[in-house]
């Protein structure tokens, strides 16, 4: 080849060298200041939706703290309603209604719907309502109502035993006409709720879901959920809610039917 071709060659491919630089310069450059702006677009919004996401330190178990998404997570107090398995009834209608009035059940009772629903286990006073979730109007009515529809389908009824807060004697109170308060029913004063504490809950009611009544009577409790799910790893919903209990005198139990508020005023008499 002639030194002539080779001063060509070598021009057309110092050219296509350039060319090829000169674009593909431009286009990495663009690549990465869109990847800089998606990303940054992408960071902006997430801090966005963070910023949006609501702080749920409520109860994830029971008392929205009571409350939150039980069951059997223990994470904070009373309050807020959550997804609890199904129950299956193996008690119902007439044959649960002849089965009370026979006597030796255990009845355990959430309190009536408050007038809101959220976590006051960190500050509530036993002794002092005013610093307390209340019951509501609707709450009362579901009390007497629990109450007329025990005495026309005459259900004995023993002892009445509540916790020491407001809500859950006022609900036996009013459905029943008496009751006596036990710290034992109450739940820890706690918002987000430590094994010890679940423990000790469970411990606390555990001799009074166990305890065979009287001959021919039921025992009634009324207390609040988190205790019943550290209990029983069954979170009471909604409020006003009662469980049936058998103890075996063997200091354990079987729960057999679950009764909405509602539900006893429609029960066979």
């Amino acid at each position: 080849m002639s030194l002539g071709k080779v001063k060509i060659w070598v021009g057309v491919g110092a050219y296509l060298l350039a060319t090829a630089t000169a674009i593909g310069m431009p286009a990495t450059a663009l690549d990465t200041e869109q990847l800089n702006q998606s990303t940054l677009a992408r960071e902006t919004t997430e801090e966005s939706n963070r910023s949006l996401t609501p702080t749920m330190n409520i109860a994830q178990a029971g008392e929205a703290g009571e409350g939150g998404t039980p069951p059997s997570s223990y994470g904070g107090g009373e309050g807020g309603e959550g997804e609890a398995p199904e129950f299956v009834n193996k008690l119902t209608g007439a044959t649960l209604v002849n089965s009370l009035r026979q006597g030796g059940y255990v009845i355990f009772f959430r309190h009536g719907q408050t007038e809101a629903d959220y976590a006051d286990q960190v500050f509530a006073n036993p002794m002092f309502c005013s610093t307390q979730r209340t019951l509501s109007e609707e709450g009362w009515q579901q009390a007497r109502s629990i109450g007329r529809a025990f005495q026309e389908l005459r259900i004995p009824i023993g002892d009445v035993v509540a916790s020491q807060y407001c809500r859950a004697w006022q609900t036996a109170d009013l459905a029943f006409g008496r009751y006596r308060r036990e710290a034992a029913l109450n739940f820890a004063p706690a918002e987000e709720y430590t094994e010890a504490q679940t423990a000790q809950m469970r411990s606390a009611i555990m001799p009074y879901l166990t305890a065979v009544p009287a001959s021919g009577a039921n025992t009634i409790l009324v207390g609040h959920d988190d205790v019943f799910d550290a209990a029983t790893g069954i979170y009471p919903e909604p409020q006003g809610v009662a469980f049936i209990l058998k103890p075996d005198g063997r200091g354990g139990f079987e729960i057999l039917a679950k009764v909405s508020a509602n539900e006893w005023a429609q029960l066979p008499r």
